[in-house]
């Protein structure tokens, strides 16, 4: 099975509802995508809202990927920068993929999409690289690695999961040139 990604999808009530389910997932599953679990979509809402408001102001972009049935199972939202110094590189946040079909290579495929997005899509012509945070303690900056990213940063005890669970902030970057 392979995910079909898409660029800038429709925002329906489907995709609202579609990204909201996927978030509250990977969240209850231990992924760090901004909230502490439990949580339910409904708490989510607001953040999802946010880059909905982006997106209708041309700061944010949607990069979904589709399961065989057109269901949400992957996401990440390419963010630009509006500094005048730094809009050659773009954020990428809320990089998720359905738990459930975690270890199958649908992560590795999200990111080639996002990669691929990045250096040929419609308004990315001045991009020159890739950055993102991730949260330490979860191994998934061994698999940002893996897919091309460097770490170029660290913040020590920057997120606070809990009260005593303090964790790095890794910033990483994949350069496009």
């Amino acid at each position: 099975m392979t995910l079909t990604f898409e660029v800038d999808p429709v925002v329906d009530s489907a995709l609202r509802d579609g990204v909201l389910s996927l978030w509250a997932d990977v969240t209850n599953a231990g992924g760090s995508v901004g909230f502490v679990p439990p949580v339910t979509p409904d708490e989510i809402r607001p953040a999802l809202l946010k880059h909905l408001v982006a997106m209708t102001e041309g700061r944010t972009r949607l990069l979904v990927g589709r399961d065989e049935d057109g269901g949400i199972a992957a996401t990440a939202f390419f963010t630009f920068n509006t500094h005048p110094l730094m809009t050659h590189w773009v954020w990428l946040y809320t990089v998720m993929v359905d738990p459930g079909r975690q270890g199958g290579g649908y992560g590795r495929d999200l990111m080639a999409a996002a990669e691929h997005t990045a250096r040929t899509a419609e308004g990315f012509e001045a991009i020159e690289a890739i950055r993102l945070t991730c949260r330490g303690g979860t191994g998934v900056d061994g698999f940002y690695a893996k897919c091309g990213y460097k770490e170029v940063g660290r913040v020590p005890g920057a997120i606070r999961v809990a009260p005593g669970d303090d964790r790095d902030d890794i910033i990483m970057l994949l350069p496009l040139t």
